[in-house]
This record gives structure tokens, sequence and C-alpha cells, in this order.
């Protein structure tokens, strides 16, 4: 399995990384929250520009880009999450695809963030577009309300990386102990058996915050912790995380 290197952080080997969202509506929210984030033990920084007021401004978007991966000095994934799949800003399939063509040509990321059931098209001239700039792709998908089959969580995962996925991940949401189980299992096979690329994983929730923690045993490559804010249900403040990681290291 390759693995994925963006500054100094490599996904994919040693612990699961830590990824810490930042969910500012505006330029003074995000940079407070980014002062925060300097302060935690944190790999990587998400900047989630669906809570972003200006994220209709697509060179507003860029610009400001550049401004926080200065600042926070660690790689930095750029995401919009649609509606459709928990996000807080509505924008046509079109309008997402053009914004992220604008940050991949001016602006300042590691790594971009593409939704699996995004017009095939779109997502492979998007896909293209972000290797000839030298950014990574995390391809996903999110599931609010419950959690597929086994066999279709290990489906979609293989279609992200077939699709040119650079970082393939899926989160679930559990209605039980079983589900969580299911997301494990799915993780476990995918990894052993089918990843040519890092896995993300994660069953949401309080149920799933055990997925979170876990990841080196089940071959999920990284995990989200929470600075100030979290960005889904069942993220573990960093401080935590950081130690749950280290006690559960394989030897």
């Amino acid at each position: 399995m390759k693995t994925v290197t963006v500054g100094n952080v490599t996904i994919g080997a040693g612990l699961p990384k830590i990824i810490v969202p930042m969910v500012g509506k505006n330029k003074k929210e995000l940079l407070t929250e980014a002062k925060l984030i300097q302060t935690l033990d944190c790999d990587l920084v998400e900047w989630r520009i669906d809570f972003f007021e200006q994220v209709q401004d697509a060179q507003a978007v860029a610009a400001f880009s550049h401004t926080l991966k200065t600042l926070l000095e660690k790689p930095l994934l750029i995401t919009f999450r649609t509606k459709k799949e928990g996000g807080v800003h509505e924008l046509s399939d079109n309008d997402y695809f053009a914004l992220y063509q604008t940050i991949l040509t001016e602006g300042a990321l590691d790594l971009l963030d593409v939704e699996l059931f995004m017009p095939e098209k779109q997502v492979a001239e998007t896909v293209a577009l972000a290797h000839q700039n030298a950014v990574q792709i995390i391809m996903c998908n999110h599931d609010f309300d419950q959690t597929p089959e086994k066999n279709e969580i290990v489906t979609r995962l293989q279609a992200m990386q077939n699709k040119g996925a650079d970082i393939c991940k899926i989160a679930v949401m559990p209605q039980s102990s079983a589900d969580v189980l299911t997301l494990l299992e799915a993780t476990r096979e995918m990894h052993e058996e089918h990843a040519e690329v890092p896995l993300i994983t994660m069953s949401m929730g309080a149920l799933g915050m055990i997925s979170r923690v876990s990841g080196q045993l089940f071959g999920s490559a990284a995990t989200f912790g929470s600075a100030a804010t979290a960005s889904a249900p069942g993220q573990v403040p960093v401080a935590e995380l950081r130690k749950m990681l280290t006690t559960l290291q394989l030897t």
C-alpha cells in the first residue's frame, strides 16, 4: 500500500494522524481558531469552507487559504461538504467544481476533499487538476442515517480508489454496536485485501467513538479530533485523542 506524504507528515505509516477541522464563519473566527490550533498536538488541519460566509467568492477562499497555510505551518486539507453529506451550505454541482478549480489554481493547500457521488466526469477532471498542482485527493462518502452493509462499504472505498483517490474516506452512522463492528470489519477487509492507498474510516457518534482511536489495528490511517468545535458527532478533543492513540499503539 502506498503512503501519502504532505509536508513532513506521512499518512499510512505509524500511528493514525490527527486532523483538526476549522469551522469559523468568517476570517476573524478562523484566525482565532488557527492560533488555537498552533498550540495543539495535531498533524494536519482541515478548513471546512462550507462554514465560511464568503464561500461563494472563490477568489476570496483561495486568497485566504494562503493566509491560513502560512499561519498554521501544517499540511492543509480544504473541504466543501455538500448539504446532502452533512454540510452547512448549498452549492450546485457546477459551482462546487468551479470553486474547487479556483482553489486548485490560485490557492494554497496540500489536500482537497472530493465526494464520491458527485458527477464522474467533473470528479475525474478535478482529480487530474489536483495532481497537476501537486495536491492530493481525499475522496469521501458520508452516511448520517445508517451503516451500510460491509460489502457496500468496501465497494464504495474501492470505487474511490478506482477514481484516482490518494486517500479513501468513509464515515457512517451506527444504530447499534453491531454497526460499529461492521465498519471496523469493512475497514480491515479493505485494508488487508484491496487497499492500494491509505484509508480513513469512522463510525460516528458516541457509539462509534472506538473507531476513531483504533485505526492502527484495523487499517484507518487518520482520525479527526476537535479543537474548539467538532465538525462531526463523536469527535474527541485533540489532547485526549493523542493520549488514546499512543496508549493503543501497536508495538
